[in-house]
């Protein structure tokens, strides 16, 4: 090698390791006042759910008390749950979501 070249070698860099982000389940909570069909359209417009699976979740939690709508990241939960409670209130709906952390 001549004064003028750099010798450059590469050191492997550790990678860090990345947790995955703890994941939350939002419930829907069964109420009598709710009318069915303003349920499902909660939940195809803020769960981005069919129809039918809309309707699905909505006996479960009807028949069961509470059903589970969907696992996410923990801020994605909250906000969904939000959502969907905010759209009650505006129609004068006590509909309820709540968030838990997923076991």
């Amino acid at each position: 090698m001549s004064e003028n070249d750099v010798d450059l070698k590469l050191k492997p860099k550790n990678k860090p390791k990345l947790e995955r982000p703890k994941l939350y389940k939002v419930i829907l909570v069964n109420d009598d006042f709710t009318p069915r069909d303003f349920v499902i359209m909660v939940l195809m417009s803020v769960f981005r759910i069919s129809e039918d699976a809309g309707y699905k979740v909505m006996m479960t939690a009807h028949k069961l008390g509470s059903c589970v709508v969907v696992v996410c990241a923990r801020d994605i939960a909250e906000t969904k749950a939000t959502e969907g409670i905010d759209l009650a209130k505006e129609a004068g709906f006590p509909l309820m979501f709540t968030t838990e952390p997923e076991e």
